[in-house]
């Protein structure tokens, strides 16, 4: 039902109870005191202890019930101030069981006995609105506990899908790319045994094909164990093109030489640029304040890249370290049929070297 519907029954409710309790004879005063107290019950949500106190005028010159009542109510259940409540309630009970006129006060009996009825017929609008108020609050809470649940659930589920694709990456990686990594080495040393051009030809695009297929399941892989996250799928994969920005943005100072033939498949333009980005990270980490030199090189059979640094020039901090960038690297070379090596230099830098046979889209 509309509040103004309800309020505004509320104020009918009222001004027909003070009609019917009225003197046959009502002074202005009267009326206009308990017109204040009709009309102001339609603040009652707004200004409960406002409306409160301008009820009491005529609650003590005349019996009214719903006006004491509807306000009582509604300060109880707005208000959480049990102690501005209770001494709301004593006072409606006073004010309600004081004789009008006051002249009159001598010959009238106004006993403990009274006051106490008064009193407990003013807690019964008190109770009830607090009874509701804590009802409202125990739904709230839980439509929160609710949403706590929902969100727990979701996490489980989560959870749950990030465990599976977590096994799922893991049977990938233990056994497809086992298996496609001796289809790569059979037909490497086939291309090397074999004779006839075009067997050699057919290995090489076997190998090939195989060497790709290896790199994009380690996408794959990797992409699994992100859980899914859309950000990770919709990645573009850096090419040579982009190494030039990653030295820009890298904050170290770097000198690169040479070059490498653009015609060299994407997982190896891959592998150079994953090899560039980690080791500049670790000149950041352990060698701050060192200077690198990236020198790409290439021959008749093979590419490569070797990055170097200078001894730092400042401590540095004691950042912890799994070396699982080095060991991803590493994975890397060896699915181009290569090798990567890495260690201190006689200077006291360090040095990080990819060596790959070359193999064209």
């Amino acid at each position: 039902m509309p509040y103004w519907l309800v309020n505004a029954a509320i104020i009918v409710l009222a001004a027909l109870d003070a009609w019917l309790i009225s003197p046959a004879a009502p002074t202005p005063v009267h009326l206009a005191l308990i017109a204040l107290a009709c009309g102001s019950l339609a603040l009652r949500r707004r200004f409960p202890l406002l409306v409160f106190v301008l009820t009491l005028p005529a609650t003590v010159i005349a019996e009214l019930v719903v006006v004491p009542f509807a306000a009582l109510y509604t300060l109880a259940d707005t208000s959480r101030n049990r102690r501005l409540i209770s001494a709301c309630a004593v006072v409606s009970a006073a004010v309600g069981t004081v004789p009008w006129p006051l002249s009159g006060f001598e010959g009238h009996t106004w006993t403990f006995v009274s006051f106490v009825y008064t009193l407990a017929t003013a807690a019964a609008p008190v109770l009830l609105g607090q009874l509701v108020q804590a009802r409202r609050d125990l739904a709230l809470r839980l439509a929160e506990i609710g949403e706590v649940r929902e969100h727990e659930r979701k996490l489980h589920a989560q959870a749950v899908l990030a465990r599976e694709r977590t096994q799922l990456a893991r049977e990938m990686h233990d056994v497809v790319s086992h298996q496609v990594s001796l289809i790569a080495v059979r037909a490497g040393a086939l291309q090397v045994a074999a004779k006839d051009p075009d067997a050699q030809d057919a290995a090489r695009t076997i190998r090939t094909l195989s060497v790709n297929t290896l790199d994009e399941l380690r996408h794959m892989v990797t992409l699994l164990r992100t859980s899914g996250h859309r950000s990770a799928e919709l990645t573009p994969q850096p090419t040579l093109a982009d190494l030039r920005q990653l030295l820009d943005t890298s904050g170290i100072e770097t000198e690169v030489t040479g070059e490498l033939p653009p015609d060299i498949s994407a997982p190896a333009q891959r592998a150079v640029y994953r090899t560039v980005q980690e080791s500049l990270t670790n000149v950041r980490k352990h060698a701050p304040g060192a200077r690198a030199t990236v020198r790409l090189w290439h021959d008749a059979t093979h590419f490569g890249v070797d990055v170097t640094n200078t001894p730092p020039t400042r401590p540095a901090l004691p950042l912890p370290s799994s070396h699982h960038g080095l060991v991803g690297l590493g994975e890397r070379a060896e699915l181009l049929g290569g090798t990567l090596t890495f260690g201190p230099t006689p200077e006291g830098g360090y040095a990080v070297r990819l060596r790959a046979p070359r193999q064209t889209e």
